[in-house]
């Protein structure tokens, strides 16, 4: 383990410096395959890899991807030095980056220096806080719209209807667009890229997309389905020349300090990330909260009963969030136990030092929130559903880097407040109306891409919770049993 204050330099922002007594000193970490390295054990497990190199080896970890070398950083005071103390010689990794230039392009999730700096500020007023009271009001909508659909008995993947209701309301809030028409066959397009982002980052070498194997013919399709609807959405707002304040507006109308607008090359790069970017997160937060609170039924409980006593009868709004304080840290601590994004990567510009180590430059720098999140340093009792543990501004005590759902640094996610505005309101309005009874039968793993989903998807049953059984149910720690001949009902 190495002393936190031992950090590391660089001679520089960009310098080559590096202490003469660590010059040549080599972080441990395992010796991997000839020629392959650690790569199949990343392919193969890596939320597994990552866990047991921290355990075994400590707080900063070498190994080969191939030809690559690259480090896991696993102390908060390390991942501040790289995301933070000395982030211009650290950039997004740019050789898994090119696997996906065809659907991210050149946006916010994979722009650098000075043009990403200029695309965060275009996008930024988009998220302000004065805007979420307009945003709530889309996100319950939508919920109850969903809601209206849903009967008590039916067994469905909470997980697909979490992923169609979040990209409706990201069309809506950030692009003043309707996709109840679109949603299926985008929600496969965008489960086909998400599927071959996953096999490219495993993948030791580049393919260019235009070699027509199966994957990248699939690979292509699904991008071209999702370009088409981003270009009906560009085309019909430039056609209006209307300023609805969203952030498709800002793109649009915005110009450079040249005066030049946007490219629609641009827009599009920005619209696709947004949209994607912009709903997956939350989704999978909702997925993976509803399947931690199906294994523990007094969470769920008290949850329902929070809803309650705060909400009534009526729908949340933005104004609620306050005093929706439980269901916060359930959302919370689900985000600790399964982030969506489960690992950060960076590439070192310059050679430097992390730590006492020697880091060369093309290094490629792991974070895992996955592995920070579990553990016992920060959290005690680390593999269990505490919802409780963030009482009394637990954040505020923490290491400041030792829980990252949302990243950190200047690159922190944008949208890490409409997420979590998203996450609270959706859960607070289904658990006035249903408890979703997880199906054991049907076993959740989690799904490494290129973020962290349930392999399987969430199967439950739903439950009516109607209001003057909320209260009982809490008192008891338990679910209320369904009425006498109500019968499960086949996916």
């Amino acid at each position: 383990m190495v002393h936190p204050l031992d950090l590391g330099q660089c001679g520089g922002a960009m310098g080559t410096h590096v202490s003469p007594e660590v010059s040549r000193r080599k972080a441990p970490g395992p010796k991997g395959l000839p020629l392959l390295g650690s790569l199949p054990d990343l392919g193969r497990d890596v939320l597994g890899f990552f866990t047991q190199c921290a355990r075994r080896y400590g707080d900063v970890v070498s190994f080969h991807l191939a030809a690559w070398p690259a480090l896991l950083l696993n102390h908060p005071d390390l991942v501040e030095y790289v995301l933070v103390k000395n982030h211009q010689n650290f950039v997004k990794h740019r050789f898994f980056w090119r696997h996906v230039e065809a659907i991210f392009g050149q946006g916010l999730l994979t722009g650098e220096g000075k043009f990403w700096h200029q695309q965060r500020r275009l996008a930024a007023p988009a998220f302000a806080a004065s805007r979420m009271n307009r945003y709530g009001d889309t996100m319950v909508q939508y919920t109850e719209r969903m809601l209206g659909q849903w009967q008590s008995g039916q067994v469905l993947d909470v997980h697909q209807e979490a992923m169609a209701l979040t990209l409706q309301i990201a069309a809506k809030t950030l692009f003043d667009a309707e996709t109840s028409q679109d949603v299926a066959e985008v929600s496969r397009a965008i489960d086909e890229v998400m599927e071959q982002i996953s096999i490219r980052f495993r993948r030791p070498f580049w393919i260019p997309d235009a070699i027509p194997l199966p994957g990248n013919l699939r690979y292509r399709r699904s991008v071209q389905r999702l370009d088409q609807l981003v270009a009906r959405m560009i085309a019909d707002r430039q056609n209006k020349s209307e300023d609805r304040g969203d952030l498709l507006s800002q793109l649009t109308f915005a110009c450079d300090e040249a005066g030049q607008p946007m490219s629609v090359r641009q827009i599009r790069d920005e619209v696709i990330t947004m949209l994607l970017a912009g709903h997956e997160t939350t989704a999978l937060a909702l997925s993976w909260t509803w399947y931690l609170l199906g294994l523990h039924p007094a969470a769920d409980a008290q949850l329902a009963e929070e809803a309650h006593t705060v909400l009534g009868e009526r729908s949340p709004t933005v104004d609620d969030l306050p005093h929706l304080q439980f269901t916060e840290q359930v959302v919370s601590e689900a985000l600790r136990l399964y982030p969506p994004a489960y690992a950060l990567g960076r590439e070192a510009l310059a050679d430097c030092e992390i730590g006492g180590y020697y880091v060369p430059a093309g290094t490629t720098v792991y974070v895992s929130p996955w592995v920070m999140h579990r553990d016992p340093r920060w959290f005690p009792d680390p593999q269990s559903f505490r919802p409780e543990r963030w009482a009394r501004n637990l954040r505020k005590k923490l290491p400041r880097f030792s829980y990252l759902p949302f990243g950190g640094g200047p690159r922190i996610c944008i949208g890490s407040r409409f997420a979590m505005t998203e996450a609270v309101l959706i859960l607070a309005t289904v658990a006035q109306r249903f408890r979703l009874e997880w199906q054991t039968g049907r076993p959740v793993q989690p799904k490494p891409s290129i973020t962290l989903r349930p392999g399987g998807g969430v199967w439950v049953r739903l439950v009516s919770r109607p209001i003057e059984g909320v209260a009982r149910e809490h008192r008891s720690g338990h679910p209320e049993l369904p009425p006498k001949g109500e019968r499960r009902a086949d996916p």
